[in-house]
């Protein structure tokens, strides 16, 4: 009865937190009101509201006193007054958004490199510092005077230590804001385990104070820095739209290290406000110029999560940077997809370094990890371009970094050139961010002609998408208004799946250059597919958009799927740039990068190690990294069309392998490659090759307690017959959970003996007494005209017979 009411009680404990973590009703509105501040003022008083601060334009964010912080269900009485009154014309009460940080929880070694600066840990700080092609190249920027001076960086997080020794002769408190507390200082909540230190440590690489023998040194150490505190409370469409539009005459640029969550099955992005804010932000922040926003492209890699499913990073108004280890490889954690600009050095797998930067209680780390210390970093060398330049318009940015990116060092199996001769990836977009490289080029930047819109509907529609199978769809543009050279462009999809992450969606320029829009996501069972989701690449970057582009969904589950509709959103200009041979010579160039045999290391990227021999089916490969792997060896193979019985030229697909041979992605292999397992279809005994779960090397099936062998950051552990690949730093976690558990068993088998004892004893007790108390029928009295005597039941018995 006690366990059944701890698990009960653990249960409502569950649901409660999940209900209050994600779409939960806060007791905020977003209303738009006429007549400006003021009468919003009397409208909050009204109506029992407290005012709280303008949005932008006409939109005012307003808290009821009396309505409870979260529930499940909207307050609509409230919300019925308050729309009711003639000075409102819109208004939405406030629903929790699930916002994660970018940043990851592992330890990594020291570093050594030369010093030439007295900033404490500036020895460590290789990304900076390493030369030789194989930093960010900030230092010969400074060297010509560039720091950041004037320009303004603000970080969107969980507060900013304003006091901090290597922050406070930097900090821009114009720049800064608590949107959770409602008051000018963005301080961050202690509390036992530092959860609000991710932007303080953001705001360290971008601007923490040079040479003064303090912790480390910023990308953009002249530049001021401010902090706005926004996730930790809840995060609603309004608490991000007051965030992105903080001060836009003031701050240059936004930094956010934070989106939806990277599970690999959610699909979210700004809402309505939101949207508005970035609007505004890109017309009419820095006087015209448009405000620069930066983001962190995601964590989701190991999910394998897609950064398109991430409205933020898949926004044309966003600079979305991904992440490059030490040693130049795809971090286990990245997220690969079309609309991933850039790239900036990050952590990587066990062994490699990682970041360096301020932290909380005016401590130093060398310890900051993820995406979320690439996006930083790259507002950081935005902030040196700026400096060079305070013309640049927020494409001007977005172009300068296209040119500048240096590919050369990136190990990546999907680099290809696009139509324009640019070299570009899903993993680290146009490559490595340069910051002398952008900064020479600012200097002598001209303003790109205006932004042009074509959109051009498909004619398919209801369109079925067969299982195990895919739907080519072509689109012929023979005119595109206003957009000869292209920047941006978005598939908008509505479709129907019943199971989504099943789905995968390819498109292909006139010119060849294909875009994965989405790759398959293992985790993401659902049903809801998508509703005009604006899939985005930049891979087209500077191609026509005349010609018959290719849509591509492949459905890789067991039930028809279906498209509803489809069209192409062109972005770009009417005439290119007129300095383009000027310019070109900065143009970075792939001709010396050949593929690479990557030796067998310890440190080698986890992701890396399963990179398929035959490269990657959706990028088109043209360079392909083959990696070793210690314990496990690559089968070798002949080609693959060698065993093919039956080839579809057209598409490039084997429809079925010969005798002996094992079908795996459309491909036939003489033994299953490394991230699969063998499996004999009964009755044909057709041999395919099913793929492992993600957290195994190897495996003998499909579950992750089926792994044979692991990733290098990873552990093999076994239990009740499972073997598990459990990350290293998690493994210790793992062991005393399995202790725990085993103990807890222990425990319970012991307090049932005990159980089952009291009751045996019990129920003898109650025999013994129910025993005791039994009337005697040996000696019976009986009354006879007065005369007692006792009879024996012998005697009586004997009588009656």
């Amino acid at each position: 009865m006690c366990t059944r009411r701890i698990f009960g009680l653990a249960c409502l404990a569950l649901l409660m937190t999940l209900r209050d973590r994600v779409g939960a009703y806060t007791n905020q509105w977003a209303a738009h009101i006429e007549g400006g501040p003021e009468v919003a003022k009397k409208v909050a008083e009204d109506h029992g509201f407290r005012y709280l601060a303008e949005i932008f334009d006409g939109w005012y964010h307003l808290e009821h006193r009396s309505v409870t912080k979260r529930s499940i269900d909207p307050h609509m009485e409230v919300h019925s007054r308050l729309i009711r009154d003639s000075r409102v014309r819109r208004a939405e009460q406030q629903r929790a958004k699930s916002r994660s940080k970018r940043d990851l929880l592992i330890k990594r070694g020291p570093s050594n490199a030369k010093v030439i600066l007295n900033d404490e840990r500036w020895p460590q700080m290789w990304y900076l510092n390493r030369g030789n092609g194989l930093d960010m190249n900030v230092q010969n920027a400074w060297a010509e005077g560039i720091t950041g001076s004037g320009v303004v960086v603000t970080i969107l997080d969980d507060g900013l230590e304003k006091d901090h020794p290597d922050l406070y002769k930097n900090y821009d408190p114009q720049a800064s804001y608590d949107v959770n507390s409602h008051d000018e200082d963005p301080m961050p909540r202690y509390d036992l385990v530092d959860s609000n230190r991710h932007g303080t440590r953001c705001a360290g690489e971008v601007a923490a104070t040079a040479n003064n023998t303090v912790c480390a040194v910023g990308v953009a150490f002249g530049a001021g820095v401010g902090g706005v505190r926004m996730l930790d409370g809840d995060v609603t469409d309004a608490v991000e739209a007051r965030s992105l539009s903080l001060n836009p005459q003031h701050i240059d640029i936004y930094s956010a290290s934070w989106g939806p969550d990277d599970d690999g099955k959610t699909v979210d992005g700004p809402g309505e406000l939101a949207t508005r804010a970035f609007i505004e932000g890109i017309t009419k922040g820095r006087n015209g110029k448009g405000s620069i926003f930066v983001w962190a492209s995601g964590n989701g890699g190991r999910d394998h999560d897609n950064c398109n499913c991430d409205g933020y990073t898949n926004s044309i108004w966003t600079l979305s940077i991904s992440s490059a280890t030490e040693n130049g490889l795809v971090p286990w954690y990245s997220e690969a997809c079309s609309s991933t600009l850039a790239t900036t050095y990050s952590s990587g797998s066990t062994g490699e370094k990682q970041v360096v930067t301020t932290d909380l209680h005016h401590q130093c780390t060398s310890s900051h990890t993820g995406t979320s210390a690439s996006a930083p970093l790259a507002a950081g060398i935005c902030a040196l371009a700026l400096e060079a330049n305070r013309d640049l318009t927020w494409r001007d940015m977005q172009h300068i970094v296209v040119r500048t990116a240096k590919p050369a060092n990136l190990k990546a199996p999907d680099w290809v050139t696009n139509g324009v001769g640019r070299n570009v990836s899903h993993s680290f977009g146009y490559g490595l961010m340069d910051a002398t490289a952008m900064v020479r080029l600012a200097r002598r930047w001209r303003t790109v002609p205006e932004q042009h819109k074509c959109e051009v509907s498909a004619p398919h529609s209801g369109r079925a998408i067969p299982p195990k199978s895919q739907l080519v769809l072509d689109l012929h543009v023979k005119e595109c208004s206003g957009v000869n050279f292209l920047e941006h462009v978005q598939a908008k999809v509505s479709l129907m799946a019943s199971r989504r992450g099943d789905l995968q969606i390819q498109l292909t320029s006139p010119q060849g250059t294909k875009s994965t829009l989405l790759a398959k996501r293992p985790h993401d069972v659902s049903k809801a597919g998508f509703n005009q989701w604006p899939f985005m690449s930049v891979h087209t970057w500077g191609e026509r958009p005349h010609g018959t582009w290719k849509l591509e969904i492949h459905n890789e589950g067991r039930y028809f799927d279906t498209l509803k509709e489809w069209k192409l959103v062109f972005y770009g200009t009417e005439t290119s740039l007129e300095f383009n041979e000027d310019l070109d010579k900065d143009k970075p160039s792939m001709t010396n990068v050949q593929p690479v045999e990557i030796q067998d290391n310890t440190a080698t990227d986890a992701r890396q190690n399963v990179v398929d021999t035959e490269g990657d089916p959706w990028t088109g490969s043209q360079q392909v990294e083959r990696v070793s792997h210690p314990e496990v060896q690559r089968p070798t193979t002949e080609n693959q069309t060698n065993g093919c019985a039956n080839f579809d030229a057209r598409n490039g697909r084997c429809l079925e392998c010969k005798s002996k041979w094992y079908q795996y992605e459309d491909k036939c292999w003489q033994e299953c490659p490394i991230g699969s397992y063998a499996i004999t279809e009964e009755p044909t005994t057709r041999k395919v090759c099913g793929r492992c779960h993600y957290s195994c090397l190897t495996c003998s099936g499909a579950t992750d307690g089926e792994c044979t062998t692991c990733h290098s950051d990873s552990n093999l552990l076994t239990n009740f017959g499972d073997s598990q690949c459990v990350l290293q730093n998690l493994a210790w976690r793992f062991e005393s959970t399995m202790w725990f558990y085993w103990l807890t068993i222990f425990f319970s088998i012991n307090a049932l003996i005990v159980v089952l004892a009291m009751i045996y004893i019990g129920v003898n007790w109650y025999i013994r007494k129910s025993n005791s108390s039994t009337y005697d029928y040996s000696k019976v009295t009986y009354s006879n005209n007065g005369d007692a005597r006792k009879v024996r039941l012998d005697d009586c018995i004997s009588d009656s017979e």
